[in-house]
């Protein structure tokens, strides 16, 4: 996992022998912004990220700072920080690699991030199935308690904050942020409905702070090298260093660091090496699957939030996924949908209904047995869908699957027609 930058800053220790240890990572400046945080003001440490202009890494985009600043100061009760390690977007795995390489990176984020909301408490909740990822921020944990740096009177200077990790069971509801919460406590991972926010009403019934690890491993850097610095990177209100973990029809599938705004077709030719045998590039799903899919010749496009949501998508988690001329498109929406139905946690109707007859509609017309009008019930279904449930997952469902037959309306057109794929399914499985 490599990149193709001058300066490494997310990635900088990786590929580094023993990168997740306390030793490697003090070598290379680490807990250094924690000790920079702690003589500032939590109110400074709001400000800085502000001012970075740090947006959250985990999909939707949201001003880190800005979050922060919601949390209220004047309250009796216990405030929380949720670290969101749950990664469960396929086509994402960019996070894993922090958890994997360099987790005191993400503990010294959170750290700071607690001490900014007046937070004593986190916990790292991570997706059931990183076992090995687990297991080294578990260490990783104990090494920073050890050394004073997690626990009591941290760096001596009277912050108390300790960390817990949350292991998940592996259900792609628990990242979206209340039915993490929700998870945590216990219970079900079920979203909740919002108003009110983790930020007044989270973890517990108290003020609570969700962010992804990406997000808050961008905070050490924020905070020791200054936000004109972070601010200095990319496009304006898409600031700062970005991890693209790239998969699909690439060469070399992996995480790679760039700044935020780098074009889409730099990142598969340059960084990812380009598509196997010189394949032309038929399709690609910017930032996970949730992500309306693009066509070939739309990838002179910058992968940042606003660029990708001008051309009708989104950035996502920006983890693109490359799909070459062999990939049937009514398969991969198939694909897709049947990843979304499987995941429904079941509480809203349009989306527990309406998941499966999205999966049922796209395997009749993969199977040659569709219909015109069937393309016209897709659509009606998406809409039915979307804005009509309590989380996002409905409409994380709804807009690959419209996004699909809208930009391959044609490949769709011939399955029923032909009364068969016409690329025999393709080669995505």
């Amino acid at each position: 996992m490599t990149t193709a930058t001058s300066e490494l800053v997310l990635l900088r220790t990786v590929g580094l022998p023993d990168s997740h240890t306390l030793d490697v990572y003090r070598k290379h400046d680490g807990y250094e912004a924690l000790r920079i945080a702690l003589s500032k003001t939590p109110e400074e440490i709001i400000d800085v990220v502000k001012r970075s202009g740090l947006r959250g890494r985990g999909g939707a985009g949201f001003p880190t700072g800005t979050k922060w600043g919601f949390v209220p100061k004047a309250t009796d009760k216990p405030k929380y920080m949720c670290v969101n390690a749950d990664e469960s977007e396929p086509g994402a795995f960019k996070d894993r690699l922090i958890c994997q390489k360099d987790p005191h990176q993400l503990l010294e984020g959170t750290l700071i991030g607690c001490y900014a909301i007046g937070a004593n408490r986190a916990y790292i909740y991570i997706r059931g199935e990183f076992a090995a990822e687990a297991e080294i921020l578990s260490r990783a944990i104990e090494e920073a308690r050890r050394a004073g740096l997690v626990g009591r009177n941290i760096l001596g200077s009277g912050f108390d904050c300790e960390v817990t990790m949350y292991v998940g069971a592996g259900a792609y509801i628990c990242g979206e942020e209340t039915g993490l919460i929700e998870s945590i406590e216990g219970k079900r991972g079920w979203p909740r409905l919002k108003p009110p926010f983790p930020a007044l009403v989270g973890l517990f019934k108290c003020p609570t702070v969700v962010n992804n690890v990406e997000t808050l491993a961008c905070v050490p850097h924020i905070v020791r090298r200054g936000w004109e610095w972070f601010a200095g990177i990319g496009p304006e209100r898409n600031t700062g260093p970005k991890l693209y973990g790239m998969s699909g029809h690439v060469n070399k599938p992996g995480v790679y660091e760039a700044p935020m705004g780098t074009p889409l077709r730099a990142l598969i030719d340059d960084y990812a090496g380009g598509v196997p045998g010189g394949r032309p590039v038929k399709a690609v799903i910017p930032g996970g699957a949730s992500c309306p899919v693009l066509r070939g010749e739309e990838i002179d496009i910058p992968m940042d939030f606003d660029s990708l949501t001008r051309a009708g998508s989104l950035f996502g988690t920006g983890t693109p996924v490359v799909m070459d001329d062999t990939v049937c498109m009514v398969r991969a929406a198939w694909i897709t949908a049947r990843f979304f139905t499987h995941e429904s946690c079941g509480q809203c109707t349009p989306c527990r209904e309406g998941t499966g007859w999205l999966q049922r509609l796209l395997w009749k017309i993969e199977m040659g047995e569709g219909t015109e009008r069937d393309l016209g019930i897709l659509l009606s279904i998406t809409d039915n869908i979307e804005g009509n449930t309590i989380c996002a997952l409905g409409d994380a469902a709804a807009w690959p699957a419209r996004g699909f037959v809208k930009k391959f309306k044609d490949e769709f057109l011939q399955h029923i027609r032909q009364k068969r794929c016409p690329l025999g399914g393709g080669s995505l499985h």
